[in-house]
């Protein structure tokens, strides 16, 4: 494990993947033993896929184009950070 810009950002994606599957299973589990188990919800996973993960990896593709070369990385870290909170709150729910 090494403490690179570029590997905060893998790992900022992987805590994002990873906190995304935990949530994924806690409410699969919990569909499924309460007995209302809908294979729709899978839909919205997808859906943050498209709208979360997408869009930071185009700013990820963008970054080499930045004059500043540290818009983008902010930019990118600010939004990580927010889907990682977002993964953190929907999991605390999830056991209230």
């Amino acid at each position: 494990m090494t403490f690179t810009l570029a590997d905060w950002m893998i790992y900022t994606m992987w805590a994002i993947f990873g906190l995304m599957i935990i949530d994924f299973l806690i409410a699969f589990f919990q569909s499924f033993w309460k007995g209302s188990f809908d294979p729709t919800f899978v839909l919205g996973y997808l859906k943050d896929v498209l709208y979360i993960v997408l869009p930071l990896e185009i700013v990820l593709s963008l970054i080499p184009t930045d004059p500043t070369r540290w818009t983008l990385v902010i930019f990118y870290f600010v939004g990580g950070i927010a889907a990682i909170l977002k993964y953190l709150l929907d999991i605390k729910r999830k056991f209230q």
